[in-house]
């Protein structure tokens, strides 16, 4: 039995190189990092990690500091199921989503580090491996940007190696939306995948009503055109918009997912590792969506997500993330031919560079 015998935390923000701006949360200067670092009996360590858009890390940081070490020093690490329920129950009240399950995600995601390097074994192939060459797809975050910008953005992310893009929607105007998409379209042509990403901007209405512009131009999908919580919505736009919807970013359960599934009718559920509750959620909503003969998608942190697209079969696109950790991590996430490959080294294989990082410290 290996004991958890300390848990180590970490808040750290850090600043875009570029501002970022989407249709719902506005504009993006820094991101926040929030770090678990846990270590055994045996002396063998692991560090998981979750973010925010720049605002509210440091409640996440707060409850892994206290709440979730105060509940995990002295158990089984082994024990990653029986954790992630006893955290999840004892905080349920005062938690259930927003922080609580950030933080949660991070520690999960450091018990999988642990246990795969004790293992000898990458994430993916100790999940069950499936294939380490996953399809990526860059999204940047570009709302603001002209056409011309837009294409001169994804032009440079094509030379990087990727092969399908991601461009963000909601402004204003939905005519301006439908000019960008058009551009794009006829830059790369018919063939290449191209995604749209609303970030929650619309009502139902709306949304029907933008989908439906946007479906000659054949968007592989449309992503977050309404608020989670309106599953009929999502239904609607759906079934009368004429493009598939992807959603999932801001969902925080599994429970939520079956009914994005089965009430929402959504055809590319997309969790995030760092807020649906770790590792251990994200299979499950994987092979739930398997269930379904769904293809799963992601967001963010994609440096680990892609060890548990890997892992599946039912994979898509990975999403090489705007908010990347490329300047604070030893090896960054290696894109070739349109896929990204799941490391060989053990764990998630995610090895920050501590000393960057403390200089961005943000809980002091």
């Amino acid at each position: 039995m290996a004991i958890i015998e300390s848990i180590k935390t970490g808040f750290y923000r850090l600043p875009l190189k570029e501002v970022l701006v989407d249709a719902m949360h506005g504009a993006h200067h820094a991101f926040e990092v929030i770090t678990v670092e846990i270590a055994d009996s045996d002396g063998a360590s692991g560090v998981g990690y979750t973010f925010t858009g720049g605002r509210n890390g440091g409640a996440v940081f707060d409850v892994a500091s206290r709440e979730i070490k105060d509940i995990a020093v002295g158990e089984d690490a082994d024990c990653i199921e029986w954790l992630w329920n006893r955290i999840w129950w004892i905080t349920h009240y005062g938690g259930r989503g927003g922080p609580t399950v950030l933080a949660l995600s991070a520690f999960d995601t450091a018990l999988w580090d642990l246990k795969a390097k004790k293992a000898g074994l990458p994430l993916w192939k100790l999940l069950g491996g499936f294939d380490p060459v996953v399809p990526c797809y860059a999204g940047g975050i570009d709302l603001h940007l002209s056409a011309s910008e837009l294409i001169a953005q994804s032009e440079r992310n094509v030379d990087r190696g990727f092969h399908a893009l991601k461009m963000k929607v909601g402004r204003d105007r939905l005519s301006e939306d439908v000019d960008k998409l058009a551009a794009m379209r006829g830059h790369f042509g018919d063939a290449f995948p191209l995604m749209v990403d609303a970030n929650m901007k619309w009502s139902v209405a709306e949304a029907i009503g933008a989908a439906r512009a946007f479906a000659p131009f054949n968007p592989l999908w449309l992503e977050e055109p309404i608020i989670p919580d309106d599953l009929e919505g999502h239904a609607r736009v759906a079934s009368e918009g004429g493009v598939p919807i992807a959603t999932g970013e801001n969902m925080r359960t599994i429970w939520e997912f079956r009914h994005a599934i089965t009430v929402g009718r959504i055809a590319f559920p997309e969790p995030d590792v760092t807020n649906c509750g770790g590792v251990t959620p994200f299979m499950k909503i994987a092979h739930l969506a398997e269930s379904f003969n769904l293809p799963i998608t992601s967001l963010g942190a994609h440096d680990i997500t892609v060890q548990l697209l890997a892992a599946v079969p039912n994979r898509s696109y990975l999403e090489a993330h705007g908010f990347g950790l490329e300047d604070y991590v030893e090896q960054p996430l290696v894109i070739e031919d349109g896929n990204a490959i799941a490391p060989e080294r053990p764990g998630h294989g995610v090895k920050f560079d501590w000393k960057a990082l403390e200089a961005r410290r943000a809980d002091t």
